[in-house]
């Protein structure tokens, strides 16, 4: 970063530790803080705050203290509550602060002193009480008491957490924008027109954001810009019936755990619309006490009897609401709900009161859909099913009466003279130049452009050709055969991507009746499997992968990505099969074995009538001229591949351009996958990355200690418990001239590891956090042409583990244990994505205090003689079978699809991976044999001192 740019983002730096650093420091030895990009995603921001917090911790004494500030609904509560949950730390939210029922985000009502002393006093090492404000009771009710040694790291979460009167005690400062704050601003925008300035639209719904908020932003050294919405990532999922016999239900809701709750919900139509406006064009208002929470439109999807919606509801203050109403949005739908809900496990059931109604009913939430049915099926609920929300209800009786009236504009919202000076239209967007003061700095990132002008309603279906005249009945081949779908007109995130396949779906199924067949593809790692599994959770439909239409013949090569190797008339004839209602029989492929294993019998029902197919070649002409829907998925891992290349290579003083390393990397994408992707009805553009994003998170605790195989079953759920081995061979690649000061590092290097069959991808070093490691809930597979890339751009493979693994499961833990070549006694990992459940389980077993963060690259270093130690990561015995391995891989990957699986019997690869497997497979037999003996010898032991006691 320039030294302007770096001196821009310390002005004012406060408690900064690292602005003390002398100037002349090493790029070795330099903060985080000062290579920060001057604003980032979501999950970047995460990840580099994660870091940051770890960096200031170890360098400097005393406690480190963060605020996060932002306006409201960009997301900065969902950022300190994920780091929270990693790192451990205190979070202060600054609305406990306030003085009583006034506005919330009005700057007077704020008591900064009271915070500055609880910040000082944990400074210096004092316990301190911070105030607890409740929002029903509109007042305060307590105070919570911090320990300054348990608070290590404190986050101060509040829109005013980078005021002036706060920065001086903060070490990290993180300004987050977006979200749907931006996206509210769109929809107002999209309603209203261009008869205002962007600046006229914020100073009417968000009135003390560019007087009061916006100014401290620019202070931020971490500046993040979420572009998150609302997702059906992590869904809801509802049943709804009238309460015909609350008196069966009644034991569920006496219960001391029960909660009760009043809201009065409001739904504002935009002052353009007419009466016969869709009502998913309506802003919906909840008013829970003193607090609004406010969702865009009915953002919900219906399938058979679940209502599914996404978490879209965010917090804004009473001047919001009064702004949006001087826009001429007015109040067409309010009624009072009374709620009482209790929590059954994962689950809510509730009982909902609508008075405009009269009428009572009973929901049950959940975010998996099985698991909400089968609790459905186990209470006995046998009242008929509700799709239709509460408005809908209501709009279907005439004559509403308004049960309340929308509150007030504050007296703080925006004068005349201002508006006078504010309603000249301005221009929204506004060159980022360079500048080295602060009050010069253009502000183009917190009103996010580009967002801006993004239209919020999204397209709906429709088929290219109206004409059914010609296409015989719904529901005939005819017809079926006739009637395509018309492409969406853009490309979309995987948010909006996610809802307009379902709702792609459902236009099929109402329009097409059943069976509806989806086709997904895209590169690999580009995050199809995962949209295919997100939507067969909306839907509950099943997925087929093309993977287990692999020729056994074809992939010896590990050719994965060449359609010569798909069963290309055995896919055909299951998918006629499905559109003809016949059960057919799916292969399954074993990857390790390189054959079929088995067919497993699938039929299409009426229930669900949907499959998925996904797969590389998923829209390859031949395949997806079968299929109703075309969905193309690009980015993921796929493109993070390209940035992360393109970093290494500058770092050696190379530069490529992206197409560059396309075409070497992923030869065979721009010439037999891209080209079928461009005639998707539905293109995604998926930004996910899986390592810095707090949603994929699985927490793991490694230990070197022994445990028994009984230890191991005591603590798994023995309904669930599941086994199985995996033999995996890692190997690191890293460009020469890395700077690396002669070691090797693992951020500088590239994992690849080959396990059954499969290359995975690992480009970037997880999360360490105490004793825990954050690491990503799955693997990403490449191809092998994928990896030959790699080394054909100068990647030199520089280290090489081999390993098996015994892996024991319950579905809530797993626990691997695995058995390093080259290290003397087994690792054993705990893993989970609750970082309490994987606690308690290395409680259980006894590990505590013999955790590590080590990676196995660390472990195998460390054991190498000192001169092996420096440029290689690997004995001298192993270096023969490294390179023959590299040469394979590279004779492989290097040649065409049409080159691939020609008469080769036995190809060296297979040689050395089946030898490897032979003598991974002897540890393990020998592994086996030393914990029978174990056990037998413990159980002896035990039982002779268990008889000498009883005849003493």
């Amino acid at each position: 970063m320039d030294d302007e740019v770096v001196q821009r983002v310390f002005q004012e730096g406060g408690r900064d530790y690292f602005q003390q650093q002398p100037s002349t420091s090493t790029s070795s030895s330099s903060s985080i803080l000062q290579s920060l990009p001057l604003h980032v995603s979501f999950d970047h921001g995460y990840y580099l705050l994660v870091k940051s917090i770890q960096e200031l911790r170890e360098k400097k004494e005393g406690l480190v203290t963060v605020g996060i500030g932002g306006p409201s609904g960009s997301g900065k509560t969902s950022l300190a509550e994920k780091v929270a949950s990693v790192i451990g730390c205190t979070v202060i939210p600054m609305e406990n602060y306030r003085g009583g029922a006034d506005e919330g985000t009005d700057l007077d009502s704020i008591d900064f002193d009271a915070l500055i002393r609880n910040l000082e006093d944990l400074t210096e090492g004092k316990d301190t009480k911070i105030p607890v404000f409740d929002f029903h009771q509109k007042k305060r009710v307590g105070s919570k008491a911090i320990k300054s040694a348990m608070s290590g790291v404190v986050i101060v979460d509040g829109t005013y957490a980078l005021h002036a009167k706060l920065r001086s005690l903060l070490d990290i400062r993180v300004a987050v924008v977006g979200g749907v704050h931006f996206s509210l601003l769109s929809k107002v925008r999209y309603d209203i027109g261009d008869s205002c300035s962007l600046d006229y639209l914020i100073d009417s719904i968000f009135p003390l954001f560019r007087k009061h908020i916006e100014p401290d932003l620019h202070h931020a050294q971490i500046r993040i810009n979420n572009s998150f919405v609302s997702s059906f990532r992590e869904a809801i999922y509802k049943l709804k019936c009238r309460s015909e016999s609350p008196d069966g239900q009644s034991t569920f809701f006496l219960k001391d755990e029960a909660q009760t709750d009043n809201f009065i919900e409001m739904y504002l139509r935009p002052p353009s619309a007419n009466e016969e406006a869709r009502i998913n064009d309506w802003i919906k208002v909840r008013q829970s006490g003193i607090r609004y929470y406010l969702s865009l439109g009915d953002q919900r999807i219906v399938d058979k009897n679940f209502i599914i919606r996404p978490k879209a509801e965010f917090e804004v203050g009473r001047m919001t609401l009064g702004g949006l109403l001087a826009l001429g949005y007015n109040v067409v739908v309010s009624y009072k709900r009374a709620s009482t809900s209790v929590n059954i496990g994962s689950l809510s059931l509730s009982l909902e009161t609508i008075d405009t109604l009269g009428e009572t009913f009973l929901v049950l939430r959940g975010t998996d859909r099985k698991t909400v049915g089968a609790e459905a099926l186990r209470m006995g609920i046998t009242g008929q099913w509700l799709t239709k929300s509460y408005l809908e209800m209501i709009l279907e009786r005439k004559g509403v009466p308004r049960l309340n009236t929308p509150p007030l504009v504050s007296a703080t919202s925006v004068s005349h003279n201002q508006e006078k000076d504010i309603a000249a239209p301005k221009p929204i967007r506004t060159t980022p130049n360079l500048v080295s003061q602060l009050e010069d700095l253009a502000q183009p990132w917190t009103r996010s452009p580009t967002k801006s002008k993004m239209e919020p309603v999204l397209p709906t279906w429709h088929f290219a050709s109206s004409d059914r005249s010609h296409g015989g009945s719904v529901g005939s081949s005819a017809f079926r055969d006739t009637m395509k779908l018309a492409p969406m007109p853009d490309s979309y995130d995987l948010d909006r991507g996610l809802l307009l396949a379902v709702q792609g779906i459902q236009f099929l199924l109402e329009n097409k009746s059943v069976p509806v067949i989806v086709g997904i593809g895209g590169p690999s790692g580009s995050g199809k499997t995962s949209l295919a599994h997100k939507m067969a959770n909306i839907v509950g439909c099943e997925v087929v992968s093309l993977e287990s239409y692999f020729r056994p013949e074809q992939v010896k090569d590990f050719k994965y990505d060449d359609f010569n190797s798909l069963d290309l008339p055995l896919l055909s004839k299951n998918i006629g099969d499905i559109k003809h209602g016949r059960k057919t029989k799916i292969p399954v492929f074993n990857l390790e074995t390189g054959s079929r294993s088995c067919f497993k019998e699938l039929e299409i029902s009426e229930d669900c009538g949907v499959i998925i197919f996904e797969g590389v070649y998923a829209l390859h002409p031949e395949i997806r001229k079968s299929l109703d829907l075309w969905i193309a998925v690009v980015g993921g891992v796929h493109s993070h591949l390209i940035s992360r290349v393109q970093r290494d290579k500058s770092r050696v003083g190379c530069f490529m351009s992206q197409n560059e390393i396309m075409m070497t990397v992923f030869p065979i994408f721009q010439q037999h996958i891209e080209p079928h992707l461009v005639h998707a009805h539905l293109k995604i553009r998926n930004d996910f990355d899986p390592v810095l994003s707090p949603e994929s998170s699985l927490f793991v605790l490694k230990s070197n200690k022994q445990v028994a195989y009984q230890d191991i079953l005591n603590i798994l759920d023995s309904a669930k418990f599941c086994s199985s081995v995996q033999n995996f061979i890692d190997i690191y690649l890293r460009l020469p001239g890395t700077p690396a000061n002669g070691h090797i590092a693992e951020s500088d290097c590239v994992r690849v590891r080959i396990c059954e069959g499969r290359f995975a991808l690992l480009i970037r070093e997880p999360i360490r956090e105490g004793n825990f490691i954050i690491q990503p809930k799955v693997d990403f597979d490449i191809s092998i042409s994928t990896v030959s890339g790699l080394l054909n751009l100068g990647y030199q493979a520089v280290a090489y583990i081999e390993a098996s693994a015994l892996i024991y499961q319950d579905g809530k833990i797993l626990i691997e244990v695995d058995h390093l070549q080259d290290a003397p006694s087994p690792y054993l990992q705990i893993k989970g994505v609750n970082k309490e459940a994987v606690a308690a389980a290395g409680s259980a077993l006894k590990l505590d205090g013999s955790y590590t963060t080590k990676s196995y690259l660390q472990i195998i270093l460390e054991r190498l003689p000192l001169v092996e130690r420096s440029y290689s990561g690997i004995h001298t015995h192993q270096a023969a079978r490294l390179q023959e391995l590299v040469e394979s891989i590279q004779s492989q990957g290097g040649s065409t699809p049409s080159e691939s699986s020609q008469s080769r019997e036995v190809s060296p690869m297979d040689g050395i991976i089946e030898d490897m497997q032979c003598r991974i497979r002897r540890l393990e037999r020998w592994h086996t044999i030393n914990t029978v003996l174990w056990t037998f010898l413990m159980s002896a032991l035990i039982g002779y001192s268990l008889y000498q006691r009883k005849r003493q």
